[in-house]
């Protein structure tokens, strides 16, 4: 089992910055991919932005070049700190990490969620 706790989320006015915060309760060495996904109301949820144990990422086309993924192993923690919010970046963002089992299938884990604000 791997706990992710989220934290940064907030209100923010068009133009700024936030840097969201997820906390592993597992060593993310163990953890083969992590990544941040948003859901605006009645929107599906959507990848924001991915990055594996050998630190490739990967980001949706609508916030490359504005958003950056990041992880600190000695903390347990994957960032992603965002840049030039847009209204339109307005979503309840949520961290999730994908683990191999020993039996080669995949298990999901999945924070609680954030809000995140964009409004003058």
């Amino acid at each position: 089992q791997v706990q992710l706790v989220e934290s940064g989320g907030g209100l923010v006015q068009p133009g700024g910055s936030l840097r969201l915060s997820c906390a592993a309760s597992a060593s993310i060495l163990s953890i083969n991919a992590m990544g941040w996904y948003r859901q605006a109301p009645g929107k599906q949820r959507e990848l924001v932005a991915g990055i594996t144990s050998g630190d490739r990422t990967n980001y949706a086309d609508s916030v490359k070049g504005r958003f950056a993924i990041s992880r600190d192993n000695a903390k347990n923690t994957v960032y992603l700190q965002m840049n030039s919010l847009k209204p339109e970046d307005t979503a309840v963002y949520y961290c999730s990490a994908e683990k191999l089992t020993p039996g080669g299938g995949i298990d999901a884990y999945w924070g609680q969620g954030t809000q995140v604000t964009v409004s003058s």
